[in-house]
């Protein structure tokens, strides 16, 4: 039920959902000091953070759906009361929405769970057969898929996220954005690979879910004025890439699988620490402003250069720049493109770069804009903070030196 050493990927995952809880969860001790927050409320971050980061490891090791599932569901509601916790009447109405949310998701994912045990009398993922997916098969797993899909924001299943980061706690955010959204991501990839190896079509339409997501979350987060919420729909945006994995290796050949395999999974460690630190250094922005709009920024490049610096670092992975490790990982994405001839899905990865970019820029231009008037009102975060924020995303940006490192755990396994 568990797998272990054997395991590459679960290595990889278990690190960077150590690396992110553990500096989100310091973080998060100190920005609550910082905002004064009542010890009523306080008390319960590290309880929470504790209890989502024991789901999302149980996710990443064991090898049975239903103790997946359960874990699953304990690192969502883990959420959903670290969201509440924000006690504003938006993270209230934000974390019911996504309550209702990952509720309705589950509901699927059981129903699908318990088509798929009437089908093969195990739920065991390295038991289950789908070299002949029957008809009721096909049913279970559209419905796993569904409601895996909507747990992972995925478009246009994707309504309930900004809201809720736009009104959590900035470590609430981070934590959300970058692990749990991907632990529903990695029980839909485990379960592709053992049960939909022929379903081109369902693989083809995951792929045009995945460039809408890549396409519409890049221009939402264009058209933000809130500075949480831009990187909230970044968020929408980068998951869309990670659901190319699902129509670059079905019926592709081996080649084109594995570095599909190699490229998913890199560019997620890359997200990880990328949006993390774009969560933080935001949080430090408006912490060090005093309000959360972009014209807000107006005179920060000067005041708080040190969590600009940061934002525009962790940017830089977001956008796939070198030596990034989102540029490592565009690069063999767009190496699978090229080898399988599925051009739509370069055309959406080149699209999102510029776009990202777009955004990124638009929004650093407002940091630039000379406002005497607005450099007054500025107050230093913590040094603390910012060094959190600092460390993530330099971590991003050098792991494109480091990738060997990477992929020599993600070949100890794969679906080739």
């Amino acid at each position: 039920m568990i797998t272990l050493p054997e395991s590459g990927l679960s290595w990889l995952l278990l690190g960077m959902t150590a690396i992110v809880c553990l500096a989100s969860g310091v973080y998060g001790v100190k920005y609550l000091q910082v905002e004064q927050v009542e010890a009523s409320r306080a008390r319960w971050w590290l309880p929470l953070l504790t209890v989502l980061a024991i789901g999302l490891a149980l996710v990443w090791l064991f090898d049975h759906l239903v103790p997946i599932y359960l874990a699953l569901d304990t690192a969502g509601l883990s959420a959903v009361l670290l969201m509440r916790l924000a006690g504003t009447d938006a993270a209230r109405e934000a974390s019911r929405r996504y309550l209702i949310f990952t509720l309705s998701a589950s509901s699927l994912l059981l129903v699908g769970m318990l088509l798929l045990y009437l089908e093969h009398a195990t739920l065991a993922l390295s038991e289950l057969d789908g070299n002949e997916l029957t008809t009721r098969g096909g049913v279970a797993l559209g419905l796993m898929l569904s409601g895996l899909l909507l747990k992972a924001a995925a478009f246009p299943l994707h309504g309930w996220m900004p809201p809720a980061h736009g009104s959590a706690w900035t470590p609430v955010s981070a934590i959300h954005s970058t692990l749990v959204l991907k632990a529903s991501l990695y029980v839909a990839v485990q379960l592709w690979l053992v049960l939909g190896a022929g379903a081109w079509h369902a693989a083809q339409l995951i792929g045009a879910l995945g460039m809408l997501s890549i396409v519409w979350g890049s221009v939402m987060a264009w058209q933000q004025e809130d500075l949480k919420r831009v990187v909230a729909f970044s968020t929408v945006a980068q998951m869309g890439y990670l659901l190319l994995f699902f129509p670059l290796s079905t019926g592709t050949g081996e080649t084109v699988t594995r570095l599909a395999w190699e490229s998913t999974w890199l560019l997620a460690l890359n997200h990880a620490l990328a949006k993390a630190a774009m969560f933080m250094a935001a949080g430090n922005l408006v912490l060090g402003m005093g309000r959360d709009d972009l014209k807000g920024l107006s005179g920060v490049s000067t005041r708080l250069p040190l969590p600009l610096l940061t934002l525009g670092l962790a940017g830089v992975s977001i956008m796939g720049m070198p030596p990034s490790g989102g540029f490592v990982a565009k690069w063999l994405l767009l190496h699978a493109v090229f080898i399988s001839g599925q051009w739509q899905w370069g055309v959406a990865l080149v699209l999102g770069t510029l776009l990202s970019a777009a955004y990124m820029f638009r929004l650093f231009r407002h940091c630039f804009v000379d406002d005497q008037e607005s450099k007054s009102r500025y107050q230093s975060p913590p040094l603390t903070l910012d060094l959190i924020a600092l460390g993530l995303a330099l971590s991003a940006l050098f792991l494109g030196l480091l990738a060997d490192w990477p992929l020599s755990l993600l070949r100890m396994e794969g679906p080739w």
